[in-house]
């Protein structure tokens, strides 16, 4: 008797861990369990029993050792951090990995929060018409702006800019900043009523 098993029909399915753990990797702000479910299509209750697992596999609750980073629900979603443990570290690692000048992708980024704030990464996205998840990541890490809260209804952080901007820019408010062109159409109507379009 011959096997006629194709080799699609004996892949074996890939473990529920792994594709959140693969989604949780990628993510830069905090996934809903809805939304995390429909991603990896699996039901609600599997990956939240998932969630819990990882948890306290993270944590070391398992047989296996705590980890450096752990899973956490944030604002009505679930995100991987740093432990609070090794802040410093990563902190100076980030430090000394930083460029020293911010490329014109990332000022652009930083015009927008600062004007606009608190504003959400999709808001800047839209005003720039292009991606900005890898710029609002590099500004966090050099510190000139920072996560002020998360959206109660769509878990959305709003980002506004830290003192370590101003300190950089020799000015004591983002009030002394100066007014945005009156002849440049920045795509962000409502920014300032008195601004002559």
């Amino acid at each position: 008797m011959t096997d006629d098993t194709s080799p699609a029909e004996t892949q074996v399915e890939t473990p529920l861990t792994e594709k959140v753990e693969a989604i949780l990797l990628v993510i830069d702000e905090p996934i809903g369990l809805v939304a995390l479910a429909a991603a990896v299509g699996a039901p609600v209750a599997a990956v939240r029993q998932t969630l819990e697992t990882l948890v306290a596999d993270y944590d070391g609750e398992g047989r296996g050792p705590r980890r450096g980073f752990e899973l956490r629900e944030v604002g009505g979603g679930w995100r991987l951090y740093v432990r609070e443990d090794h802040d410093d570290l990563v902190a100076e690692f980030i430090g000394g990995q930083a460029p020293a000048r911010l490329s014109q992708a990332a000022l652009e980024t930083l015009a927008v929060i600062a004007y606009k704030q608190p504003v959400t990464r999709s808001q800047v996205a839209s005003i720039r018409a292009v991606n900005v998840d890898s710029v609002v990541r590099t500004l966090l890490a050099r510190g000139l702006i920072t996560e002020l809260f998360a959206d109660s209804e769509t878990g959305a952080i709003n980002y506004g800019t830290t003192d370590a901007l101003l300190q950089h820019l020799g000015i004591n408010s983002i009030d002394e900043l100066p007014p945005i062109s009156p002849l440049l159409d920045d795509g962000a109507d409502g920014f300032d009523e008195g601004v002559v379009r």
